[in-house]
């Protein structure tokens, strides 16, 4: 996430197309806050999701990836959307509870970052071969 001084820049450059009067600074941060949340939650479900009950798993991959709103999904699993959201809720903090005490997330998000480094750094089309293979497996 960009620093608030280059918020600004930051949100032009990814919502060039959007009509300016409709997008304002704070609407953009916004959104560009609720998809950070989103790619973490997708990244936890990634690492962890064979961990959770096949009922979390639904209810959660309804509501975040399918993005259905909590009465919809309610209504599909004949509950209440408070229990969904509970649900939703739960899932995310077993989730990151997971990552808490295992960090995988974290060491792949570090070693996707030395790795890209090393491409980066390097002159050699070997190298930066190996690189990518390794990037690949990950």
């Amino acid at each position: 996430m960009p620093a608030p001084a280059d918020i600004n820049k930051y949100c032009r450059k990814i919502f060039a197309g959007v009509k300016k009067k409709s997008l304002t600074p704070a609407i953009a941060f916004v959104i560009l806050v609720r998809m950070e949340k989103i790619y973490e939650r997708s990244m936890l479900y990634d690492f962890y999701g064979e961990l959770l009950t096949e009922h979390q798993k639904n209810i959660f991959e309804e509501v975040v990836f399918d993005d259905l709103s909590l009465a919809e999904v309610a209504e599909a699993h004949n509950t209440s959307r408070q229990a969904v959201h509970d649900i939703v809720r739960r899932t995310t903090k077993t989730l990151e509870n997971y990552e808490a005490k295992l960090g995988l997330v974290h060491k792949f998000l570090k070693l996707t970052d030395k790795v890209n480094e090393i491409k980066r750094l390097t002159d050699s089309e070997t190298i930066r071969q190996l690189a990518e293979e390794i990037l690949a497996e990950l």
